[in-house]
């Protein structure tokens, strides 16, 4: 039976949240003086960026309840490109999952490593991290989620195992990356820093950080195991066939690829929303399903999805709110000007804070790297700070920030496709975020220390 205490901290259904967040967005229009910094093209990164000292109130254009809920459908069109893409990868996993393939596949994996379950979350841990460095993996998880819950269900592990060794090893990945495409490149192309320099001191700590992750993902899922699931005990004879291989082998080549294009060829939401549907048809049409079984597979993968989809549209809104009223500008401003009078390295963790508490009202880390960056380069200038170390506490403070904030629509999408409260999350993931940012301290606190560049 549930007590008064734990019902009193009853975080609220997930829309809820979010509007309750949308509503007090066009609160703080009415309380915060709007304000804007001058704007450039930045021709390193191709982004308008804001210009440094330019700060100045504006006129107030408070948001009123009605334009704060029109702000909905807003939100859910200013994010299309990431909701079409969780819809069409959402519906090419569904046809996968329709022709057995990834059962089977789990199957095999758990037969081997039969004795050795444990082994399962570092091998599953390292794809997801691998995706989180490589390309700021987040969105793309959501409709992996019911694989990956496959696989804990069988093994006895919880859902919040399934969503730490996926979501949580891929933001970590994300935050501590030396050439994540969507922060820390982005972030030294503002600040003027050579792109990947400096890799191999993260990369010291992005090994330090996934040990740390893993470690302690594993710790949990061995003190709450359970009983697998039924068809936890497998049937060897359910082994793969070579059908079976090829479709496993293309969902590795398309996830390869679209690696590829987003590094080299500079891919966006719709390329790869168009790989992933040109893989699911082609599976479709290897697993002899036919069209209307294909198509079919595809319509029950898009009801599926349609709460995601619906919880990235409403985080959107907050930031569409906070937009028209012209107060996100005044909150950066009013976050680093006290950071001015500090010594460098309590100006240097204060900026990771700093980068923490912007990320809460700008989930985009790109969006926030070309909002933040040129206020705080010259900052770090004035405090004889490395433009280096500058970086690191925008990856530490907006990347890490990724794993708590309930305006991180992929985080809500993902743990409303896991099953998992957003309470029961905070509570597991918690101590081991505040583990992960004082690593993040010793990191700049050292960077400090060897003038990193």
């Amino acid at each position: 039976m549930m007590t008064d205490t734990q019902y009193r901290f009853r975080v609220p259904h997930p829309l809820v949240l979010l509007t309750g967040c949308v509503i007090l967005a066009a609160m703080a229009s009415y309380v915060l003086p709007a304000g804007e910094f001058e704007r450039r093209l930045d021709e390193a990164t191709g982004r308008t960026v804001v210009v440094a000292g330019t700060y100045e109130q504006v006129e107030r254009t408070p948001v009123n309840l009605f334009d704060a809920m029109v702000a909905l459908p807003r939100g859910m069109a200013d994010a299309g490109g990431v909701i079409f893409l969780v819809f069409l990868i959402g519906g090419a996993f569904t046809v996968v999952d329709e022709t057995g393939a990834l059962r089977r596949g789990i199957s095999s994996l758990i037969r081997a490593l039969h004795g050795r379950d444990l082994l399962v979350i570092p091998a599953v841990s390292l794809f997801f991290a691998t995706g989180g460095v490589v390309q700021n993996m987040q969105e793309e998880i959501i409709p992996l989620i019911p694989v990956v819950l496959i696989v804990t269900s069988r093994l006895g592990f919880t859902p919040m195992v399934a969503i730490a060794m996926s979501a949580g090893a891929a933001f970590v990945g994300s935050a501590f990356s030396p050439i994540n495409p969507f922060q820390v490149l982005i972030a030294q192309g503002v600040a003027d820093v050579t792109p990947v320099s400096g890799w191999s001191f993260r990369v010291v700590f992005l090994l330090l950080a996934l040990v740390f992750w893993i470690g302690m993902t594993m710790r949990y899922a061995k003190r709450t195991r359970v009983a697998p699931a039924i068809g936890g005990v497998e049937d060897p004879s359910d082994s793969l066939t070579g059908i079976d291989h090829l479709i496993l082998f293309m969902v590795l080549v398309t996830f390869a690829l679209m690696g590829v294009g987003l590094i080299r060829w500079d891919w966006g939401f719709d390329e790869m929303s168009a790989a992933f549907f040109i893989m699911g048809v082609l599976v479709g049409v290897l697993a002899r399903m036919g069209l209307r079984g294909t198509a079919q597979a595809y319509v029950n993968g898009f009801r599926q999805m349609a709460y995601a989809a619906l919880l990235i549209g409403f985080a959107r809104a907050i930031y569409v709110v906070l937009q028209d009223g012209r107060i996100i500008d005044t909150i950066v401003y009013g976050m680093f000007q006290p950071l001015e009078s500090l010594p460098a390295l309590a100006s240097a963790l204060g900026m990771v804070v700093a980068q923490a508490a912007i990320h809460v009202p700008v989930p985009s880390v790109s969006g926030q790297a070309v909002l933040t960056m040129p206020v705080l380069v010259p900052l770090s200038d004035l405090l004889d700070i490395s433009r280096q170390v500058t970086v690191l506490a925008y990856q530490y403070g907006a990347g890490l920030c990724d794993l708590i904030t309930p305006t991180n629509g992929a985080l809500m999408a993902i743990l409303a496709a896991g099953g998992v409260r957003y309470e029961d999350w905070i509570k597991f993931t918690g101590p081991l975020y505040l583990g992960l940012i004082a690593l993040g301290a010793v990191s700049i606190a050292i960077g400090i220390s060897i003038d990193l560049q």
